[in-house]
Order: structure tokens, then sequence, then C-alpha cells
């Protein structure tokens, strides 16, 4: 196991510390410190999150209308004619929009964003039938219900109807919503929904495994809430039914939907325990890994925990790109065999990311090994992040790792026509808050290094942290812990995988330069370093109510960046290597160089320094190096390097992650 750097706190899990916890329920042994507790300061976060309050979430809001989403519901309503639009998951743009602007709410009040959410839940509230069925897609006109269901209820749930996917995000919006304003308008919708499902489906009822994984995890999360059982009972029931003889849904007969008939695309085709390589569908199978984390850690189960690790192993050593990208093949959004990772034809959605962020959280809190947030910060500050524009108004669905002038991945959309990701992408970042510290009894964990001060209670005593960085650009982070009355506790403190050998903490990628030992200084006794975390016991006595540490990782102002090397068996990278300074995967984008990046030769000798560029895409430290002119040598020149999560800021062009050496 990998341990951390300090003894004062860990990470949460992030879709579960904002809602409210029903006594006597399991829960997870590590526990985030709640959304809000956690007041963000300044710096590269803090922007962010503002951008996402200000442009984003009203952006999303805006293109629900524009696009005929809300009209649906307004449809289901009685409110205007027609009959229902798009496709038949849309509903689940408005549920997860909703749930980040929740999150929203619970840290910053917004009176128009409060309002524009309640309109909403009205809407919905109005399309819900009197037995809790909620479906607009079908009651809209049974006789003529959307593309892909049955004109019976969840007719193909199995195979793709998506009638349970929509109810597990709606379930998910109404605990964030309940927890944030208190307010229990759409947590009663939720409920009557939930029972629902739970009268339906079961042993002794209809037998069935969704085709899209979804309503797993959110009934998880609303047993935790609520403390009824059957909430969870069903979302093990779930769990459970993959890879047996269902006896309820049918499967699709045009061909058009043939795709779907194929269970090990849905993970359904063996029990989730003889399950032992990511398949199929990237996102349904990371909301799969998460429900099974889920089992392992509240029913404290250790054959799933088994599964869950022995997953993630593979996935990271085999299946998961540099970026923390997952799924390589286009058109199915799917897994591919072992070390298959394209980088033009990555498909890498930005919905997997924020899927697999939550499965990794999930495992750090169950387990407490380091090893997990190494690939959440991985994925959050590359694969993830990649998926906004800097105005916070367009997105990628695909984030590959390379690009032609011609591709037509190179440029960020307003929306789509199937959105999953906007959404599902603004309210992670809603919730970064309370990712960052996380509590294990009186123990602290320190996960990820963001200006930002939390407020716990340890004991009898009000503790208060606070860490001070210029993290990413700089590795040196100062923490600083304040207690009101004499108290001693441990505090752990990551240190990040990217500071040894391997960004993912595996042998998938390794870096070709050695660096040197993260530093961890204190005035108090008792510090160590050790294997992943660095460990401090915080002494707060009578006659000092504030100590002072300091962590100083392998990133300084003038560090140079590190050069990345797959593992051989990835045959579409060899003789190329990567670039990465802390947590940053870096690329070659045309803007910077000439217009012309995929015939660079950057060998491992090249030498590339930062430089500050407060006027370049927001604010970044870019790198710089100089190289041949040509494979045939030549003149030199000099060629310029970003962070790979900014990149299509500025117009179509080519781009590169992985540099021919």
């Amino acid at each position: 196991m990998k341990s951390w750097v300090l003894r004062l706190g860990s990470l949460g899990v992030l879709v579960l510390s904002l809602s409210a916890q029903a006594p006597n329920v399991t829960q997870y042994p590590i526990q985030a410190v709640p959304l809000k507790d956690v007041t963000l300061t300044d710096g590269f976060w803090k922007t962010r999150l503002e951008t996402n309050r200000t442009v984003t979430i009203p952006h999303i809001l805006n293109q629900n209308e524009k696009t005929g989403r809300v009209d649906n519901l307004r449809k289901g309503a009685g409110q205007m004619p027609g009959e229902y639009q798009g496709r038949r998951f849309n509903d689940t743009d408005i549920y997860k929009i909703i749930e980040a602007a929740s999150y929203s709410l619970a840290t910053q009040p917004d009176p128009v964003l409060s309002k524009s959410v309640d309109d909403l839940i009205a809407l919905i509230e109005k399309n819900q039938q009197p037995d809790g069925y909620l479906f607009p897609a079908r009651t809209i006109n049974p006789a003529k219900p959307a593309a892909g269901i049955g004109t019976e209820r969840w007719e193909y749930e199995n195979t793709g109807s998506h009638e349970t996917y929509n109810s597990g995000h709606l379930i998910e919006a109404a605990v964030a919503h309940y927890a944030a304003t208190g307010k229990r308008s759409l947590f009663d919708v939720a409920i009557k929904n939930a029972n629902l499902l739970a009268s339906v489906f079961g042993p002794k009822a209809r037998q069935d495994a969704p085709g899209h994984e979804e309503v797993e995890l959110a009934l998880f999360r609303l047993y935790r809430a609520t403390g009824d059982a059957r909430y969870r009972d069903l979302a093990r029931f779930f769990v459970d039914q993959r890879g047996t003889n269902h006896t309820a849904s049918k499967d699709y007969t045009e061909q058009s939907w043939q795709l779907y008939n194929d269970r090990a695309y849905r993970q359904d085709d063996k029990p989730v325990l003889d399950q032992a390589k990511g398949q199929g569908h990237a996102v349904r199978a990371v909301y799969l890994y998460s429900a099974i984390t889920d089992i392992a850690a509240l029913q404290n189960d250790p054959k799933f925990l088994a599964a869950a690790e022995r997953l993630w192993l593979d996935i990271a050593s085999k299946r998961m790109y540099l970026t923390g990208g997952l799924g390589s093949v286009g058109g199915t959004e799917a897994f591919a065999d072992d070390y298959i990772l394209p980088n033009r034809t990555a498909y890498t959605e930005t919905c997997a990311s924020v899927g697999g962020m939550l499965w990794y959280h999930r495992l750090f809190l169950k387990t407490g090994d380091a090893k997990y947030l190494d690939t959440f910060e991985q994925t959050l500050y590359n694969g993830y992040l990649s998926g906004v524009s800097n105005k916070g108004d367009s997105f990628f669905y695909q984030n590959p790792l390379e690009a032609t002038a011609q591709s037509r991945n190179n440029q960020r959309s307003e929306y789509f026509d199937v959105a999953c990701c906007p959404a599902n992408l603004a309210r992670l970042m809603a919730q970064v808050p309370e990712l960052i510290y996380a509590q294990r009894g009186n123990e602290v964990f320190v996960n990820l290094f963001i200006n930002s001060e939390a407020k716990l209670k340890i004991g009898d005593a009000n503790v208060t942290i606070t860490q001070q960085s210029n993290y990413p650009w700089d590795g040196q982070v100062r923490i600083l812990v304040r207690a009101d009355r004499p108290i001693t506790f441990p505090v752990h403190v990551r240190v990040p995988g990217w500071s040894s050998s391997s960004p993912v903490s595996t042998d998938l990628y390794r870096f070709a330069q050695p660096v040197g030992e993260a530093q961890f200084q204190s005035m108090d006794t008792g510090r160590g370093v050790l294997a992943g975390w660095a460990t401090q016991s915080v002494i707060i006595s009578s006659s000092a109510a504030t100590r002072q540490v300091q962590l100083r990782l392998g990133v300084r102002v003038d560090t140079p960046a590190r050069r990345v090397l797959p593992n051989d068996g990835i045959k579409e990278n060899a003789g190329k290597a990567a670039i990465q300074r802390g947590p940053l995967v870096y690329a070659l984008e045309g803007a910077d160089n000439d217009g012309k990046v995929l015939d660079i030769v950057a060998p491992l000798t090249t030498q590339f320094t930062p430089v500050e560029r407060k006027d370049l895409l927001g604010g970044v430290t870019a790198l710089t190096a100089t190289v041949a002119a040509s494979p045939d040598a030549g003149p030199s020149r000099t060629i310029t390097a970003i962070p790979y999560f900014a990149w299509a800021n500025r117009g179509r062009g080519e781009m590169v992650v992985w540099v021919r050496r």
C-alpha cells in the first residue's frame, strides 16, 4: 500500500460527502471533508470554478433550452403540444446540470441560478406518473415512444432503453440538491421513482441488468442518505444480475441496434466477480466498477474489493492513456485489447474520465492507498480538464492525443446531439472543493494541492487547515494547521506518483529521467516520508496554536520537464516520448510551432525550459526547447509545448503528445 505525506487528512468520495448521511448506515472508512466546509482561495482551481459557475453551468442550461430538452418536459407537463424530440436519454442532461448547479449553490448563493433550478424541478415533478415512473421519451406519447424504446415499460432495459440510467442521474441530482438547499422537491420525486424500481425489479420480481450502468451507484448513494435498505438491496441485485440469464428484457431486432445486444459490450457476459479486464463501453464499465467498490465498502465484501482492485490494475496497466483517458475505440466508445492505445483515433470520452475519477476516489476511500489518487490526479489535470475550453463554453466529447489540421476532433463544440459530457464535466468541476481533504477518525488527509481552507472537527477541537501553493506550476506547498485547543493528531499528505518513477503507479508509463525525493519540512517532530505519503504528527499545544508544514515536490519554478516512455507493449508509441512536468502532460500545438508539429523530432536529451506566460491561454507555464529543424539535422528551430488541457483554444490545427525521439 502506498502511504501519504503528512499526518493531517485524506481525500473523499466526491459523489457522496455532500449528501446527508443517515445514522446506522455503513459508510466508507475514509470520508471527504464536506463541500460546505472547504473554501477555495485563489489560483488555478478558484478561477476554473468561478468560470464553471458563471459561464459553463448557465451555458448548458441555455443549450438545454435551445435544443428542445426543456421543451420535452413542457410537453410531458401538458404545457405545449408536440412529440418528444431527441435522444431517449436527453433528460439526464437536465438532471446532471441540476446536480452541478446544486454543488455550486452549496458554496456560492446565486438567486438567479437557484430559480432556474427550481423551475426545472417543477417541470420534472409534472412529468412524473402517479406510480413514480418518469420517462418523457415514452409518456409524452406511449404509442410512439422515442427511438430505442419499446411500447412497454423497460421492454429493452437490458440492451439500451436507458430507463434506469435516466433514473440514476435523477437520483444523484436529487440527493445533491437536497443536501445543498434543504429543499425536498426533487428528492421526493427521486424517492418515489426509486420506490417504483424497488417494486418492479428484484429476485422475486422482474430480473434484469441495466443496459447502461448508473442507477446502481445512484441507489447506493440514496441508501447512504436515507438508510432505506431497499435501495442498497436493489443496487446489489442489479450488480449481481450481470452474467446471468435475465428473464425480462428483449434484445433489439433492428440492425442499427445490434451492438447493444453484445453482452460483453455492456459488461453482462459473465458475473462481475469473474470479470478480469476492462471491456466494452468505457463509461458503462467504470460506472459498474464504482458500484462494485460501493459493495466492497458499504457491505464489507472482500470479494468485491478484490474484483475492483483487479479491474483497476488491468486498466491502469494496459488500457489507460497517459492523460488518464479511457476508451480507445471510436464508434463503440469502448476499451480495446491489451496495449491498443492509438493517439489520433483515441476516443477517450470526457464522461469516461469523469466516471474513472468517481471510481478511483471510491477505491481510495475504501483502501487508503495513494496510487488510486495518482490516477485521479493524472486524469483531473489532463484527460478531464481538456474537455472544456478556457472560456468555459465549448467542449470536447473525444480527447485525442494527436490531431491533423483536418481532424474532425480538433475543435470543441458548443453542445452535442448526445450531450452527456458537458454537464458531467460541470458537476465534477463544482465538486472540486470536497476532493481536497478527507478524514478518518482523528486522521486528516491532504489529497490534492489546491489553495484552500478547510474546517474540521477532531475530537472536541475545531481545526482549520490552510494550503498555499502555485500548484500545478510549482511544487512547493505550504500547509498551516490551527486548533482552538491543545491536540495531537496525524496528517497524511500525498506524495504524488509523478514525483517518483511512474505518473500512474503502474508500468504502463515510466519517466526516462530519475527525480529527486520529495522533501517534507516541519518544525514538528515525528516526520517521515513513506511510499506515496509523507506522514507527520502535528502537535498543537497550549503555547502554539498553529503548526506549519511544508512539502517540496519534484517541481520548482525552474524545474525542466521530464520525458515519459511507454510500455513496450504500446506499439503505437514505439520510438516516441511524451513530455510531463509535475502533474501536467504537455503537447506540441501548431499555433506555437509554425503550424507543423507531427514531424518534430525531440531526442531524450532535449532540454525543455519552463517559461511563465501570463499572456498565453489564460496564464500557463510553457516549455521551450531547441531541436533540429528536420529529422535529417540541418538548422535548429525552437519549439514550444503547452499543457495538454489548453490545446484547441486558438482554432484548428495540428497537435501531438507523443513526440518522435
